[in-house]
Formats: C-alpha cells, structure tokens, sequence
C-alpha cells in the first residue's frame, strides 16, 4: 500500500517539481450482516442475529466482528493518510448504533469518526451509512432516496444517501448505494438495478443543477459488475477516462476486474467486482471544474483478510460459512480511491 501511495504521489507531482497536494481517501466497505444482538425487526428479519437464534449470534460474537471490522478500517492508514480515509461508505448495517460501537472501537476511536445513517425500508433492516473524519470532511447535509420501480411496486430496499460537504475546501457529493440482490437470476433482476442506477443518476443532476462544480462520488455494492448494463449504459460510466465530460462519469474498476482479474467478492471461483467508488468527470484533470483529481484505485485485499482453507481459500473471510462461525471479516473486500489536491499558497 505505500508503494501504490508513493508512485500515486511522484505521478502528482511530475508535471512542476514545485507544486505539492494534499491527498484523501475515499472508502467503500460492506460490512456483511452487521448486527446487534437485540430482535428490533417488526417482522422478526433479524431473529437469525440474536443468541437464541440460527447463528447464536452472542454479544462475544457481535464485539469480536466490531473488533475485527475496526481493525481493516484501521489498516487503511498509510504515510502519507496517517488518519485513513476521509469519508468511507458502509452498508449491510443494522441500524445507527452499531456504528458507534464500530468508532468507538479502540483501534480507531482517536480518528473521530462522525456518522450519517438514515433506517432504510429494506425487509432485512438493513442500511446504507457513511463514516467521516471532520477533520477533512466538513458535513452540509444528507438527503435519502427511495428507489421505486413501476413494475414491481411492492419493491422495498435500501434507500440511497447523498451526502454533501467539503473535501478539502472542495464541495463533493457522495452517493451511497447497496442496490438490489441478484435473487432470482443476474438477468431476471437486472432491471432493477438499472433503476437504481438511474436514480444515482438523477441525484447527481441534482446536485448539480445547484453547484455545477460539485465532484460526485457514487459508491457502493452494486450487484453488478463494472460492464454491467446498469453501471456502463444507465449510469454512463466509462473504462476510460479519456473523452468523459464533467458531468460525465468514469468507472476505474472496470479495468481491475477486467484486465487485472481482480475482484472483492468471490462464488464458486469466480470473482466480481460489485463494491465500486464511481467518480465524476469534474475529478479528471485537465480543464476540470473540481479543485479534487483522482489519483488512483485500490482493492483493500490485504492478506489477512483472506480465507486459507478449504474450497473458499483465498477468498475474503467472511462471518460465517455454511453456518460455522469463523470470526472472520465479510465477505467483501473493501476499496478506496485517492483523490489529490493543490495545495496553493494561503489555501490549506
């Protein structure tokens, strides 16, 4: 991770030896099945996650899974990000609470993570939310959107989250998503995330018909793949950054899976690349209206986050595999960009 960091940072500074950058993390995890251990569901969706339940899911568990989400968030701290990441959307949690157990945890209490979380219609109780350290990330406001489809009016999922502030100084948009499942088939339920990419879509014209210089950063489990029609046609994101617009947006993750073979969740050999962190073309360089420039991707599957045995070796680690606990991570890798800033003199 500091060599990624420190080629990102020579490539920042190439252009005039005298301009220097700030440098932010921006971070994606789910967090899988991030329960409490109380039966709050109205409907009795999370009995499973309770001591008495299918997973004996015990308070011993539940702080072991805190302690260990804490710990991955606490690796994503480098030289050159010594608090981690600026902002890092999570999904798959239960509720607000289990949040601020997960910031409060020891390993990464002194970074002062703040939370925005908003109770989701998903059947499960199952949210989206966002961590942010306001030393990097000065909150505005959060609005939260209900996807609806018409021809499957009785759809309930999770809604998506914008969260607006500043970045460095810079106003940015983050969209947080965990769009619907691929139950019953990739291609029987496509239609369903290509309506929740287009409300992404849509969020961001909105944002945009308010400041056109705002960077948007959609985030998220997707269910699909980079190549996906909802990600590459709907959404309109490009394997390139070449040719993208400022209100266009560029998809880096296509090219990890693609060329690289490189996934963050893995079934029966096969790995996908759900867990994106989509940018605006604004975010491009050039003539871009955002002060913020990508400068880079990364799949967080570090070793220790891998399985090593049986037929889901070198897979992520997850909680639970056929039902034996394995005090494990999730079964998700985490991802995070870098963006860069100029630091010009006066402005810090």
């Amino acid at each position: 991770m500091l060599l990624f960091l420190a080629v990102l940072v020579l490539a920042g500074t190439s252009q005039a030896q005298d301009r220097k950058y700030a440098l932010y993390g921006v971070a994606f995890y789910n967090l899988e099945n991030l329960f409490d251990t109380i039966p709050n569901n109205p409907r009795g969706r999370d009995l499973e996650y309770t001591p008495s339940g299918e997973k004996q899911w015990s308070g011993e568990r539940y702080w072991k899974k805190i302690s260990n989400l804490a710990y991955v968030i606490s690796q994503m701290s480098t030289e050159r990000l010594p608090m981690g990441p600026a902002v890092i959307g999570v999904s798959e949690i239960e509720n607000r609470s289990v949040l601020a157990d997960l910031v409060n945890d020891p390993s990464i209490r002194d970074r002062g993570y703040k939370i925005v979380h908003h109770d989701s219609p998903d059947p499960r109780g199952v949210d989206v939310g966002l961590l942010y350290n306001p030393k990097q990330f000065k909150f505005r406001n959060v609005t939260n959107h209900t996807l609806k489809v018409e021809r499957n009016p009785n759809l309930r999922t999770r809604d998506q989250m914008c969260v607006t502030g500043l970045l460095g100084g810079e106003p940015v948009a983050v969209i947080v998503n965990h769009w619907p499942s691929r139950l019953g088939g990739q291609e029987q339920s496509s239609y369903l995330r290509e309506a929740a990419a287009a409300l992404s879509k849509h969020i961001a014209d909105s944002v945009w018909s308010v400041n056109p210089a705002t960077a948007v950063i959609i985030m998220g489990d997707l269910n699909d793949d980079p190549m996906d029609k909802s990600c590459a046609k709907v959404l309109g994101a490009s394997p390139k950054p070449e040719g993208v617009g400022p209100h266009g947006f560029y998809n880096p993750w296509w090219r990890k899976l693609e060329k690289e073979g490189i996934g963050t969740l893995a079934y029966k050999g096969s790995w996908n690349l759900f867990d994106q962190i989509i940018i605006s073309g604004n975010m491009l360089g050039g003539d871009a209206a955002s002060g913020l420039e990508y400068a880079g991707c990364r799949v967080l599957n570090f070793d220790f986050l891998r399985g090593d045995e049986g037929n889901r070796q070198g897979y992520p680690l997850r909680t639970y595999a056929a039902g034996v606990w394995l005090n494990g991570y999730s079964d998700h890798y985490p991802t995070m960009i870098l963006l860069k800033r100029e630091i010009k003199e006066g402005k810090r």
